[in-house]
């Protein structure tokens, strides 16, 4: 008599995605197989896939308790009629608001990246679309009435500085109420455009930086060209003089820049106009590079690279999962900076604790206002590098060792004021 057998994973939940072939709405299989989370599924027409969509299954299990329950938006924009994912908008069947707020106020771009999710291109740049004021202001004003007071807006693109009313609408945003207003760009016109780098220094948005790497080679993978590297350089050592801050974006390829990750943080960490760095695992939409659905970068993968490329500077369990939007689609950490010394403050501040949602919420052993505090850190629209979030880390540390005097007395924040408080936060 044969012997039964085991299946190779462990069955852990049922979904809906796409077919990758002809886009038809079908059923999913969330598997655990050899430690990675495995999405299977079978369209009718095209048979069975698999997509590799976590490193980690352990982790994966284990963020659970940080899905905290959905803040209804003050307006639903759409209503429900076809399903998810037809039904595009903000409507009543989203289990959470607005967490971050993005336009992309054009479509061309001054690159031809072979990386590019919104399939921009130097083509766009006389077919292309451009907002126009009403557009901008109609957007803006719908994001306020759906959030009542938004934190973070980000104008996108394309490339959003070829926009010839880029300062203006950042105006517009800051009109409403915005106090965190970002620009995510390539940042080629910003390193010899004076008149809009000038405009910008007055108003102060944050600029997110695309920067994958320094290798030439990293660049011609990515952007199309391997001369990149001086000229954000540049554009970086500008924005420092003008007192405007940037967040670094690196695109992480598995085999084209994973290896330059600790090396982005290095930099990052001396560099005076860099209050923070983000890494955004490479995913297959519009243009993108030869794939292997089965063999690519997740966060986990990115977070192990992390620690190992800076000696254990930054640890994997420093990093805690944001609960707004989901758990598994961002990890963050705060670091305080003295000198050479930097502090995660996963390292003082019970993050995990405090945002662990499954928890009783009535046990006095919880800190009301802390745990507040970390739920602004913790989010999507968190303000990264700005005045705010500096102010939020400092509460959370301090409130953290008000329980333990001693604690207090080394802290790398204890003798800094609110004026440059920011500046010792990454």
């Amino acid at each position: 008599m044969a012997a039964r057998v085991e299946r190779p994973e462990i069955f852990w939940e049922l979904t809906r995605s796409l077919c990758p072939a002809c886009k038809r709405v079908i059923d999913a299989q969330v598997l655990f197989r050899d430690n990675r989370v495995i999405m299977r599924k079978r369209c009718p027409s095209h048979g069975w896939f698999e997509a590799l969509v976590f490193g980690d299954a352990k982790l994966y299990a284990d963020i659970a308790p940080y899905n905290k329950p959905g803040t209804l938006p003050l307006k639903f924009q759409t209503e429900v009629k076809d399903g998810c994912p037809h039904d595009c908008g903000l409507c009543p069947e989203h289990k959470q608001h607005a967490c971050l707020g993005l336009i992309e106020i054009n479509s061309a771009c001054n690159l031809d990246c072979p990386l590019c999710f919104a399939n921009s291109g130097t083509h766009l740049a006389r077919d292309g679309f451009e907002l126009d004021h009403g557009q901008v202001g109609f957007m803006l004003d719908s994001f306020v009435a759906a959030e009542g007071t938004p934190e973070v807006v980000q104008l996108s693109g394309g490339e959003p500085t070829l926009h010839p009313l880029l300062p203006d609408f950042v105006a517009l945003a800051q009109g409403r109420g915005i106090r965190h207003v970002m620009i995510n760009t390539n940042g080629l016109k910003l390193a010899h455009d004076d008149r809009l780098l000038s405009r910008l220094a007055d108003l102060k948005p944050t600029v997110y930086l695309q920067f994958d790497g320094f290798d030439p080679g990293t660049n011609l993978a990515l952007r199309g060209r391997q001369d990149l590297v001086e000229t954000k350089l540049k554009t970086l050592d500008r924005l420092a003089e003008a007192d405007v801050r940037a967040v670094l974006v690196a695109a992480i390829e598995l085999g084209v820049n994973d290896h330059e990750i600790g090396k982005i943080v290095d930099f990052g960490l001396r560099h005076p106009a860099i209050f923070g760095v983000n890494f955004q695992p490479a995913f297959r939409a519009q243009r993108h590079l030869a794939m292997d659905p089965m063999n690519r970068m997740t966060i986990p993968d990115v977070l192990k690279a992390l620690e190992l490329q800076t000696a254990g500077r930054f640890r994997m369990d420093d990093f805690v999962p944001v609960p707004c939007c989901m758990p598994t689609c961002n990890f963050v950490t705060y670091a305080l900076l003295s000198g050479d010394e930097v502090t995660p403050i996963t390292r003082l501040v019970d993050v995990e604790g405090h945002l662990d949602y499954l928890k009783n919420r009535t046990l006095a052993t919880f800190d009301q206002e802390i745990l507040a505090t970390l739920e602004r850190l913790w989010s999507s629209s968190a303000a990264v590098g700005s005045d705010i979030a500096a102010g939020d880390v400092h509460r959370a540390v301090n409130g953290s060792a008000s329980r333990c005097p001693a604690c207090h007395v080394g802290l790398p924040l204890s003798s800094h004021g609110s004026s440059d408080l920011a500046r010792h936060v990454f």
